[in-house]
């Protein structure tokens, strides 16, 4: 295992563990942000919620770093099934330079994530929907009826979460 990875590992899932370290680490050699990407696929849990975590924090710094990873993101690391990688990939997805396909492929990805058990999951969800359809017309009728309903059926945070992303859509 990678010593960065090394870092990242024990404890439980209410500490970052030594992710702070990492992400100063690796925005001071980029070249080593593979590492924290490819260990979001990692077996361990707390490993992939860490590497999540860091790769959340470096990319909003520095998003190019994101870009080369674009299709692993979606279709490697979107998939796994805990929350806490969940809630960072819709963080990092509005950050990707995407295609026209490639932006339906997100918010069908975002869309699922609408499904999860965990609130945190569905509002940063909303928040990439609605990211996503600031930069593509096309989408926004559909998010915006997507974030009426939850607006009205969510928990606290997503109601209001939906109305100022609602507000920002140009909707009420």
């Amino acid at each position: 295992m990678h010593p960065l990875l090394k870092k990242l590992q024990g404890g439980d899932r209410r500490s970052i563990g030594k992710s702070r370290d990492v992400v100063n680490e690796i925005l001071s050699h980029p070249r080593l942000f593979g590492v924290i990407f490819d260990g979001m696929s990692n077996e361990d849990p707390l490993v992939r919620m860490r590497c999540a975590d860091a790769a959340e924090k470096i990319t909003a710094l520095r998003p190019g770093l994101l870009q080369p990873y674009k299709r692993k993101l979606l279709w490697k690391v979107a998939p796994i099934d805990q929350q806490e990688v969940r809630w960072h990939v819709a963080q990092m997805i509005s950050r990707l330079t995407l295609g026209r396909r490639e932006r339906r492929e997100a918010a069908e990805i975002l869309a699922g994530y609408l499904e999860d058990d965990s609130r945190i999951v569905k509002t940063f969800a909303m928040q990439a929907l609605a990211d996503l359809a600031q930069q593509d017309a096309e989408l926004r009728p559909g998010v915006i009826r997507t974030l009426k309903k939850l607006t009205r059926t969510g928990s606290p945070a997503m109601r209001s979460r939906g109305q100022k992303l609602l507000l920002s859509l140009g909707s009420r």
